[in-house]
């Protein structure tokens, strides 16, 4: 169900920021971020520096740093090292729970080493403050067992439970997208994940209903103005250059202030959206 399935896109994922252009990044963009996220649709734990690039943005200030990944490079020293350099979140990537199942969706992925990560988020919660997020990415194949999760997988070795639905990503490998089957069955199990959620004070994050997933997300049109997505193909807007001007230089050249301040006068409806951001309850 990942980018990483296919080959057209991941043909695209070349190159590597030096220290020094992560350094100019930082410069740039870290002192006006209220959030960094590390890695989505790639898997930043090949990346041998990662806890360098945590401490650049403690030192920025960035007030929460967020990792995202499957997890199956990572072990008790690599999350203590992490979280020691600031990290305050993993999201980590689950779509199975059943060893058959999430080997099957996760590709290459261990099932045992998986849960040995989960065990070491547990020990370590002990001696240090940071979250952990467990993002479930369901389709008709794997939504049944997600109601015998807390069977699996202990409930003090996480803190959010995230469930979002399979979206048309691009040429993966797995691309059955259709989820009406699932219609009368999800209140069931949504019900029983809040229950387990609640017991075991973790923050569901989930839609209602099915239904409900295919709303408009009225807030999306803040994306543009909120989200700054960071690559070394790709900096965010393709007229900024980020290697020689500032964003406060760039914010002037294009009139970004003014841009801003019109939309509070525009009416929904004329706003420009992002249709497929999922609209989620907090439980």
């Amino acid at each position: 169900m990942c980018y990483f399935t296919d080959k057209d896109y991941v043909k695209k994922l070349k190159g590597q920021f030096t220290d020094d252009e992560l350094k100019r990044v930082a410069k740039v963009v870290f002192k006006r971020a209220l959030k960094l996220q590390i890695g989505c649709g790639t898997e930043p734990t090949l990346y041998k520096n990662l806890d360098e690039l945590v401490k650049l943005a403690k030192q920025y200030n960035v007030p929460y740093i967020s990792l995202t990944t499957n997890a199956n490079l990572l072990n008790y020293q690599s999350v203590e090292k992490l979280v020691k350099a600031g990290l305050d979140e993993f999201t980590i990537s689950l779509h199975g729970v059943k060893k058959e199942s999430y080997e099957y969706f996760m590709g290459k992925a261990n099932y045992e080493k998986f849960h040995q990560v989960f065990d070491s988020f547990k020990l370590l919660k002990k001696k240090y403050n940071f979250k952990v997020r467990i993002n479930y990415t369901f389709n008709k194949d794997n939504f049944d067992e997600l109601q015998d999760l807390f069977t699996y997988f202990d409930g003090k070795s996480f803190d959010y439970l995230q469930i979002r639905p399979i979206q048309n990503l691009g040429d993966t490998a797995y691309n059955d997208f259709d989820i009406s089957t699932l219609k009368n069955k999800y209140p069931t199990v949504f019900k029983n994940l809040k229950a387990s959620c609640e017991a075991n004070h973790i923050v569901l994050m989930a839609p209602k209903s099915i239904s409900q997933m295919k709303e408009t997300n009225t807030a999306s049109y803040l994306y543009r103005y909120t989200y700054c997505y960071v690559s070394p193909q790709a900096f965010w807007r393709s007229d900024f250059n980020w290697k020689k001007e500032t964003f406060d230089e760039y914010s002037k050249r294009v009139g970004w202030s003014k841009e801003i301040i019109s939309n509070i006068f525009k009416d929904k409806t004329a706003l420009e959206t992002t249709p497929n951001k999922l609209n989620y309850g907090i439980e």
